[in-house]
């Protein structure tokens, strides 16, 4: 089971991803209306992406700092699943 401290600081790492994902999206947006070159909107998507799997990337990492700091397992229900218990 996760620390509170653990949760806490995973809920930052994903709220923080979230953060940067939306920025990504927003920029993409913004990039597309200010071209007409279809190579241009390639890569204002390609560029969102990368950004997107970064932040992804990053908030997989600091949840698993947090778990050996804290010495937890993460990903994983005590009781082998993660259903009603059926």
């Amino acid at each position: 089971m996760q620390s509170a401290k653990e949760k806490s600081a995973n809920a930052a790492a994903s709220a923080k991803a979230g953060m940067e994902k939306t920025k990504a999206s927003v920029d993409e947006k913004g990039d597309k209306m200010k071209t007409r070159d279809p190579m241009e909107k390639g890569a204002a998507e390609q560029h969102k992406e990368e950004r997107k799997m970064g932040a992804e990337t990053e908030k997989q990492g600091e949840k698993q700092v947090n778990a050996a700091n804290t010495g937890g397992v993460t990903g994983h229900h005590p009781t082998g699943g993660f259903g009603s218990g059926v």
